[in-house]
């Protein structure tokens, strides 16, 4: 079943979520929430989704980033983004920790702020430890889009969305940033509108 995806304003976005128990994870109930997240993600579509994201107040996220998405870019966007294909999983509970302290900019956009974009910094490089789908611990070294994706859904597990750590002069509408800035350089936007006033 595809889910209302809630939209910044509503608390339960800015609401730390609730650990889930290993019990919990094996009911039914979760199994039913994680099928219809996946759906739901597929659907809108995107590469992430966390509870919250559907009104569900609780640290869980699903992430899978298709081929097909890739099909959409360039060699030389791939190459730059660090970006693969990533199977579909669950994270359940997780945490993060940060292995490269440069981080990246690029545009990132939110099923939570449908129509909006903006660059956001990231760290290149990501080590996350959580449960799955079956309460197993699971560790994840990520590096490049995924620990991009990775950081921004475990973010919205903690209350914070990308406007909260994105570089404010780039927010745009998601039809400017297509028609002006994709497939550019970040560079190229930075020399058209000063980082400062």
């Amino acid at each position: 079943m595809i889910l209302d995806i809630v939209q910044v304003g509503d608390a339960v976005l800015r609401r730390r979520s609730r650990p889930l128990s290993r019990e919990e994870i094996a009911s039914p109930a979760i199994e039913e929430l994680i099928a219809n997240m996946r759906e739901t993600m597929h659907a809108a579509p995107g590469v992430g989704l966390a509870a919250p994201q559907v009104g569900v107040p609780l640290q869980l996220a699903v992430i899978e980033d298709r081929a097909e998405y890739l099909d959409k870019l360039s060699p030389e966007q791939i190459a730059e983004r660090g970006r693969q294909p990533v199977p579909f999983h669950v994270l359940v509970n997780p945490t993060c920790a940060i292995l490269e302290p440069d981080s990246q900019e690029f545009f990132e956009g939110c099923l939570s702020l449908a129509g909006f974009t903006a660059i956001v910094p990231r760290a290149r490089r990501v080590h996350v430890e959580c449960l799955n789908e079956k309460a197993e611990l699971v560790t994840i070294l990520a590096e490049g889009w995924y620990a991009r994706i990775l950081q921004h859904e475990i973010d919205h597990l903690n209350g914070v969305v990308y406007i909260d750590r994105m570089r404010s002069r780039s927010f745009c509408a998601a039809a400017n940033y297509e028609r002006l800035w994709k497939g550019r350089p970040i560079a190229e936007f930075w020399q058209d509108i000063p980082i400062e006033v």
